[in-house]
């Protein structure tokens, strides 16, 4: 490229398509179930790679790393367990996978390499153009969901629980179970572990809407009410699914009182409890069919807009039998991509990521979770069935396709 131009300049008649699709597309959803069928169905797809087939190949955040490298970049791990073609157990692109996809793609691809990768130095025309020394080094890039771990600095059993628009489970996993729903990813701050990772499409938008009907859209009067009921809702809990959820797939409102029966309305204080505390059991139930166990020194750690509310925070304290902390960032996954790139650089001296991310300010403790009414919790929606039937409870309801 040349050094006169700008970068979108130079780059202006390198792509086939001037719009590239994004990860919300889904046109490719045929080509999913063909490379499902290619190995031999869903579920064996996802214990190659990490999940059932998605709309999805290569990801952006490698493609940004050879825009500063000036060459094709290799594929970190992390990002690689999000396309589908890697093999999470032994670290290797699939061959059936590639081959399913297109001729000679493993050659395009290179091999994967760990997240602290040096994959060599910057362009000679970022050097010309915008100034950078020669000697900065390119660090392998990886996705948002992954740097976002890394910027929460989870440790072994801990669980970040991101309470946005849509809410996300990030977990450390040493032994995972691939399932049809959910994700898992090669860690990226210690290869040698793994990322589970729940996406729920229902999150604030359903807490919105529900302190809109239930509380006069007033979150102080939704506080209120989660006080003014007792955990475990006397046996009520309610699933609600505004749009079509991603995990579990599922659509509709689903109310059932103690008998187990289904129900067309709730009080606005069952309700609102009912929503909250449905939301979370659902998050811990999937988190544990991916391979998640309590540990001593596990914890919560909350981000997102409703993590500020502590009535809130005190449920999932509750539900998942763990404190909950919270970390005064705006962007966890710029944060982490920071630490990542301290971590590549300073690897090679023997430092390890915690010993990267130790000066970093402490996380701030918000909940603790209450003794009765865990056990109150446990009592009434985890400890009545085994794993596979309290799974079926949640799920029971909602098989809406």
């Amino acid at each position: 490229m040349k050094g006169s131009l700008l970068f979108h300049q130079a780059l202006q008649d390198c792509f086939s398509v001037l719009d590239s699709p994004v990860w919300m597309d889904s046109s490719t959803t045929a080509e999913c179930r063909s490379l499902e069928a290619a190995v031999g169905g869903a579920q064996k797809m996802a214990s190659l790679t990490g999940s059932r087939a998605y709309e999805r190949v290569s990801l952006i955040s490698s493609f940004a790393a050879s825009l500063f490298l000036g060459d094709y970049a290799e594929i970190d791990f992390s990002d690689g367990s999000g396309m589908n073609l890697l093999d999470i157990n032994i670290r290797e692109w699939v061959p059936t996978c590639l081959d399913a996809c297109a001729p000679g793609l493993a050659k395009k691809l290179g091999n994967p390499v760990p997240s602290h990768t040096i994959l060599g130095n910057i362009s000679p025309y970022l050097v010309e153009r915008y100034g950078f020394s020669p000697n900065c080094h390119v660090i392998a890039f990886t996705g948002d969901n992954p740097a976002s771990l890394a910027g929460m600095r989870l440790e072994e059993g801990d669980i970040t629980v991101s309470l946005g628009t849509s809410d996300t489970v990030f977990l450390w996993l040493k032994k995972p179970q691939p399932a049809l729903e959910g994700h898992v990813f090669i860690h990226p701050m210690s290869w040698q572990a793994y990322m589970g990772l729940i996406c729920s499409k229902n999150g604030s938008l359903a807490r919105e809407r529900v302190c809109a009907d239930c509380a006069d859209g007033s979150w102080e009067q939704f506080s209120k009410s989660l006080k003014e009921t007792v955990p475990g809702n006397k046996g009520n809990i309610g699933f609600y699914y505004f749009s079509v959820e991603i995990t579990p797939p599922a659509i509709g409102i689903h109310r059932f009182n103690a008998q187990d029966e289904k129900v067309s309305e709730f009080s606005s204080n069952v309700e609102i409890r009912s929503l909250i505390e449905g939301q979370f059991l659902s998050k811990r139930i999937h988190a544990e069919k991916l391979g998640y166990c309590l540990m001593p020194q596990s914890r919560i750690l909350a981000t997102g807009g409703a993590s500020c509310n502590a009535d809130i925070l005190q449920v999932l304290a509750d539900v998942f039998e763990v404190p909950v902390y919270t970390l005064e960032t705006t962007n966890s996954a710029c944060l982490g991509a920071a630490y990542q790139a301290k971590f590549g650089l300073l690897f090679a001296e023997g430092m390890s990521f915690p010993d990267v991310v130790s000066t970093a300010a402490p996380h701030k403790l918000s909940a603790r979770p209450n003794p009765a009414a865990v056990q109150l919790v446990h009592l009434l929606f985890l400890g009545s069935w085994t794993g596979m039937e309290s799974v079926a409870k949640v799920r029971r309801p909602c098989q809406v396709y």
